[in-house]
């Protein structure tokens, strides 16, 4: 196929695929991500190679692994992203977004793309300096005085001071300019990357979408932005309370991302283009005793992220793939579709249409996932999941029978758990660094490992 194929990237920051209803979930509303699924392929066992929001969007951008080289971090001048490929390729590029991580200062995501829109305001973007729009003590616990979270949903606070109606919602306000540009900017070839950082906390849908999965009587604080950490400060009326803003957001995502794919197919660009809808990971809601991320919570509520991809002419449509694929592999798939996978060589990542035609049965036997900072690393199979722990035991699940996590198996499956410790170990020395060479050797200590894990 060659360079002429229009690009369309959806991402949506910590949306959780066992909260749609394609992948299997059957009490949460998501039709227009739904219809797109029907459309493409839903990948089931996809992963962020590295965790939280920019190293997720550097391997994005780049096909390169982020774990265990790089933190949160600016994209830097030797990086080659997606975008600028494309653009040499006479595309026309365009970045559209509220995720204000990506343009903190020296940041550099916008690097390649011609046009860019950052709308303002989400969590704790110092967009406005004003009084806040509600009472923040109505939002918060006294638990959650004197936090970070404090200063990030007073922030929040202040930033909505003129909404009024849904479409003075972020990712309404998002996909509102993704239209404009569509209808009135757009030039073919195009590559156009919407970025709602929604579904992320704080939850705050319209009403009418929090009503859906909420308690109607219940009457206690509006937790739009819990405190980070376990979840002993919460009430089980709370908690249920805060899972259903989620799903509520969730619903609310679904309509928006309805409208923009309406509009591609309203301007004739829906059929024909490659449309990739992901997130860049999930987000904890209380299972494992932990609410919102953390370096240590790998589990699946953490660490899985959607996928789900439409090819030109819907190709492929209806596949759901089982086999194990990363962030990584994206950028990579987008390139080899349109014919030009000759510009991923530098990239980590693999194209996923061997993996769609059947010419491999899988990519990869593995993925290691976790945070740069921290030595705590997920090990993933398609039937285990192993959690290395510096501190603390191990941990071993049966995704296949206990897709939960719920029981813990290090002690029951040695032999499985000494294959998973050295898979991670091989990654280690694969990719070293010096916190591979600490983990590595914590490794050869628990397992009885060689240093050569081949």
């Amino acid at each position: 196929m060659k360079p002429e194929t229009n690009i369309i990237v959806i991402m949506l920051d910590s949306l959780r695929p066992d909260h749609v209803h394609c992948y299997g979930n059957e009490k949460i509303k998501t039709p227009n991500i739904d219809s797109l699924a029907k459309d493409g392929v839903i990948f089931e066992n996809a992963y962020p190679e590295g965790l939280p929001t920019i190293p997720a969007r550097t391997a994005l951008f780049t096909g390169q692994y982020t774990l265990p080289f790089r933190p949160w971090q600016p994209l830097t001048s030797e990086d080659i992203t997606i975008a600028e490929i494309l653009g040499a390729y006479g595309y026309t590029n365009a970045l559209i977004t509220d995720t204000y991580h990506l343009f903190k200062p020296g940041m550099n995501f916008h690097r390649g793309f011609h046009v860019w829109r950052w709308i303002r305001g989400q969590e704790g973007d110092t967009y406005r300096s004003g009084p806040p729009k509600y009472i923040p003590e109505e939002f918060m616990k006294p638990e959650m005085k004197g936090t970070n979270v404090e200063k990030l949903l007073i922030q929040y606070l202040r930033n909505i001071i003129d909404r009024e109606t849904e479409e003075d919602y972020f990712v309404a306000k998002v996909i509102r300019e993704a239209v404009d540009w569509l209808e009135r900017e757009a030039r073919e070839p195009f590559f156009l990357w919407v970025d709602c950082f929604d579904p992320h906390e704080p939850w705050d849908p319209p009403p009418k979408y929090e009503k859906i999965y909420t308690d109607p009587k219940y009457r206690g604080k509006k937790i739009i932005h819990p405190k980070y950490g376990k979840i002993d400060w919460l009430t089980e009326e709370e908690l249920k309370y805060i899972r259903g803003l989620y799903a509520g957001e969730v619903t609310f995502v679904d309509k928006w991302v309805g409208v923009l794919l309406e509009k591609l197919k309203e301007l004739n660009y829906y059929d024909d283009a490659l449309i990739v809808l992901l997130s860049d990971h999930s987000v904890p809601l209380g299972e494992h005793g932990w609410i919102l991320k953390h370096p240590h919570t790998l589990w699946s509520e953490l660490v899985r992220m959607t996928l789900i991809i439409k090819f030109p002419e819907n190709q492929y449509a209806g596949k759901r793939v089982k086999q194990l694929v990363e962030n990584i592999d994206v950028p990579a798939t987008i390139l080899d579709i349109i014919g030009l996978s000759r510009e991923n060589r530098y990239m980590h990542g693999r194209s996923l249409l061997p993996l769609l035609e059947e010419k491999v049965e899988k990519l990869r036997d593995f993925i290691v996932t976790g945070y740069h900072e921290s030595a705590h690393r997920c090990v993933r199979t398609e039937k285990w999941s192993f959690i290395f722990r510096p501190d603390a035991k191990d941990e071993l699940y049966d995704l296949e029978n206990d897709p939960g996590e719920t029981k813990n198996l290090i002690d029951e499956c040695p032999d499985v758990a000494k294959k998973m410790a050295s898979y991670l170990s091989r990654y280690c020395y694969l990719y070293a660094s010096r916190k591979s060479i600490e983990i590595q050797r914590m490794l050869q200590e628990k397992y009885e490992l060689s240093e050569l894990p081949f």
